[in-house]
């Protein structure tokens, strides 16, 4: 039996996005293109593999057994490809250090298994630092928070901000309230100093850091409040915005930039932008509350996501 490399690309894209709409997109192509190659597949293996309803597009139990093989043999064929080429090429990606998080593993190895001749170089900066990389030509592509009025790229996901701090942070209304903070030309410094400011809520500094890692450290630590990613929240802090009553932050949109046209380029890219799309609702899911049999405990815990009283944020 012979498959259709193509139509078993479309198969894993289905599959992983579940949608023929989000896999259309994914692979550059059209809804009714992506349902044809199912269909030949699907007929050429004698077997259902998609079940498909006006509100649910899920793997029958065939297809979940088929999806395992179906990406050894995508990624067996684009090795044989990428080997009758001898000239290893590099691809020069920013992650920015708000966006990137337990996600970052999945996209290298996703991009590395498309294309075994790529060369990856890998920056970790703020957005800010990233956007004039890459309009300086030093990336060739860039996945960071999209920065002011800019309207190119390629919309990822949305982004959700809150208020952190250790369960035993104190502030109180008539001190100023401490901030952790990166250098001042970080966007996500900007927007927390500037709703507080449009509120009325007075502020001071007590540590900048260098990248997100230092201040995650030292808001985890309880020298201040600062303001991260619902997904990547340090662990063991809670939401505080009802607790303190801080402004609400505006949410913002993951984006993927580049200036790529070659066909190699553009399979890369995306491989790229399904697998984060992919990997996202799994990341998502990891931030739900954790359940406690003694009610005391779960109302000191709170995970991201959540809010000291435990209301969703979302």
């Amino acid at each position: 039996m012979t498959l259709d490399v193509d139509a078993v690309k479309a198969f894993i894209a289905v599959a992983d996005l579940r949608s023929f709409t989000r896999a259309a997109e994914a692979l550059g192509s059209t809804q009714g293109a992506i349902s044809v190659k199912l269909k030949r597949l699907e007929e050429r293996i004698g077997e259902k593999l998609i079940e498909r309803t006006p509100r649910l597009v899920r793997l029958s139990a065939r297809g979940a057994v088929f999806l395992e093989p179906a990406r050894e043999l995508l990624a067996a064929h684009d090795r044989a490809v990428a080997s009758l080429s001898t000239v290893r090429r590099r691809f020069r990606l920013g992650i920015a250090t708000h966006v990137g998080g337990a996600e970052v593993p999945t996209l290298l190895a996703r991009l590395g298994a498309h294309d075994p001749a790529l060369t990856i170089e890998m920056r970790l900066d703020d957005s800010r630092e990233l956007l004039n990389a890459f309009d300086r030509g030093e990336l060739d592509a860039a996945i960071i928070r999209r920065e002011d009025d800019r309207r190119d790229g390629e919309v990822l996901a949305p982004d959700h901000y809150g208020w952190y701090a250790a369960p035993d942070f104190v502030y109180r209304a008539d001190e100023p309230l401490r901030l952790a903070a990166s250098a001042p030309s970080c966007g996500i410094r900007n927007i927390a100093t500037g709703a507080l400011d449009a509120a009325g809520i007075p502020w001071t500094e007590v540590f900048l850091g260098c990248g997100s890692f230092a201040v995650a450290e030292a808001v985890s630590a309880g020298l201040a409040a600062s303001v991260f990613s619902r997904r990547l929240a340090p662990p063991g802090t809670i939401e505080v915005s009802r607790k303190f009553g801080l402004p609400p932050l505006p949410p913002s949109q993951i984006v993927l930039l580049s200036t790529l046209s070659d066909a190699q380029s553009r399979e890369a890219l995306r491989t790229l932008a399904m697998a984060f799309r992919e990997h996202r609702p799994a990341a998502l899911a990891n931030t739900a509350r954790p359940r406690f049999r003694n009610s005391r405990l779960a109302a000191d815990h709170v995970g991201p996501g959540r809010d000291a009283e435990g209301a969703s944020q979302r």
